[in-house]
């Protein structure tokens, strides 16, 4: 029962939602990119220090040979063979730059181990230049790492708490160069949505034309906006179009879609979903086996021996489910509480919507990940 009435508050909740969303309207700025204003992925190979026993063991060999390297330059030569320290492990650190940092910008960082370390709880990243896949270091990244758990082994007992072998180190990436400049060609400049859509794209040129004047913007695809800066906002107040430009607001259009992940019984139903006309009932079969031992004692004086036999009951229960009628054109308002009077499962509606896609019912697409 409480799991119903659990599911049946999930439901609601998640129908109020959807339905103080619908005319919602969003900021261009988070819908859309400046061309240009991506971020700069950067990615580094480090050794992380000062791990308590932790760090990688005899099956990461370029550990040792990485710290061998590191102490030739400290003027210390050794043999890589004979480093087996405990307290080292190699990692690759990645991060997200802005495209347009100053030497000198501070930036979070993440660190992932690479060998066999069990937890990188309690060390510190060495210095390590930060590229990107075309070589060009942008900057570094070092300072102690957060876990936010640990990963504590004793023989064969252990105790985790989070995932310790990936953390992070807050503002530990500096940059040491200068990011990129906008320039715009002939007064020009290009939003990118982040989803294309053809329908978004026209509302986006019909919120730039109505608020800066007509014919400024034009859709060069499902995904571009062309847009020609009004004379007023040229030779230095660029920006200050920008700004005025992410701040548009318009609706955006999104394809129905219903989305299942079947491996945490989640279900996402969009808000133009629609069914066609279809009957829907859910029920279920239970069966209980109950063994109950019965004892078989033999008459007193007899060469008999006491005997025990399992007695096996078998209980057959299935649930009666009404069955409930879908017409045409329903919304998704509708199939919540339709969904909602059977006292489906987030499990049960996975199965119900598989069945509805399957009989043509679901005018949505189903995506399962």
């Amino acid at each position: 029962m409480r799991r119903v009435l659990k599911s049946s508050l999930i439901i609601c909740l998640f129908l109020c939602l959807l339905l103080t969303s619908v005319t919602a309207e969003v900021r261009l700025k988070d819908i859309a990119k400046l061309e240009g204003a991506g971020t700069k992925s950067v990615i580094g190979y480090g050794l992380v220090i000062g791990l308590n026993g932790t760090g990688d063991r005899y099956r990461s060999p370029f550990t040792e040979q990485s710290l061998a390297n590191m102490l030739v330059r400290f003027g210390i030569t050794v043999n890589p063979d004979d480093i087996q320290p405990r307290n080292v492990a190699a990692v690759m650190v990645t991060a997200e730059m802005h495209p347009f940092v100053r030497p000198g910008t501070r930036f979070d960082i993440s660190v992932s181990s690479i060998g066999d370390a069990s937890s990188l709880a309690g060390g510190t990243l060495l210095p390590t230049p930060l590229s990107e896949l075309d070589g060009v270091v942008w900057g570094s990244g070092r300072g102690p790492i957060s876990v936010g758990g640990f990963n504590i082994q004793s023989g064969r007992v252990s105790a985790r708490k989070n995932y310790t072998v990936v953390g992070r180190v807050p503002n530990g990436g500096v940059a040491e160069r200068a990011g990129d400049t906008l320039a715009f060609d002939q007064g020009t400049m290009r939003f990118n949505l982040n989803a294309p859509d053809f329908t978004t794209a026209q509302r986006v040129v019909e919120a730039f034309n109505t608020q800066f004047g007509t014919d400024i913007a034009r859709a060069v695809d499902a995904s571009g906006i062309e847009i020609q800066v009004p004379q007023d906002y040229r030779n230095g107040r660029e920006i200050e179009f920008i700004a005025a430009a992410e701040a548009l607001t318009l609706e955006i259009d999104v394809p129905a879609r219903v989305i299942i992940n079947e491996r945490t019984g989640t279900v996402v139903v969009g808000e133009n979903v629609r069914l066609r006309p279809a009957a829907i009932t859910h029920g279920s079969i239970s069966i209980a086996v109950n063994s109950a031992p019965i004892i078989s004692q033999p008459g007193p004086f007899s060469s008999g021996n006491t005997v025990v036999r399992p007695l096996d009951q078998i209980t057959v229960n299935e649930s009666q489910t009404p069955m409930v009628a879908i017409p045409e054109g329903t919304s998704i308002g509708e199939v919540a509480a339709a969904l909602n009077s059977l006292g489906v499962t987030p499990v049960d509606l996975i199965a119900i919507f598989q069945a509805l896609k399957e009989a043509g019912s679901l005018q949505a697409d189903l995506v399962i990940i």
